[in-house]
């Protein structure tokens, strides 16, 4: 049997600046997950290490442990696997006064 696969899209064509992150997504379901983030414009000012994050009902977060590089070239792709995270997942990323990114948020979900 082959195990299910999904791919949320959780944020599409967002600029990011400031506190930004993407929409929460359910996936108690799944044993793992890889987040991508793919740069659709030149990135501007310094790129933040952005933090997955997991919620127990979609509200209230905690970091999970991981993170990863935002892209600092438009059309590069950042990419975090995790696994263990419960129900919820996100990614949130603190961006400078200056700085700012347009961003593809992808969540690929397997059972």
């Amino acid at each position: 049997m082959l195990p299910e696969n999904v791919t949320a899209v959780v944020a599409r064509n967002e600029t990011w600046s400031g506190d930004s992150a993407t929409e929460p997504y359910e996936a108690g379901w799944a044993r793992e997950a890889i987040i991508f983030v793919r740069a659709l414009k030149q990135p501007q000012g310094q790129q933040p290490e952005a933090v997955v994050e997991l919620s127990p009902d979609g509200i209230h977060w905690i970091a999970e442990g991981t993170t990863l590089s935002m892209p600092r070239e438009k059309d590069a792709v950042s990419a975090a696997r995790i696994a263990h995270f419960g129900n919820w997942l996100r990614l949130r990323a603190s961006f400078d006064e200056i700085a700012e990114a347009t961003v593809l948020v992808t969540v690929h979900l397997k059972a």
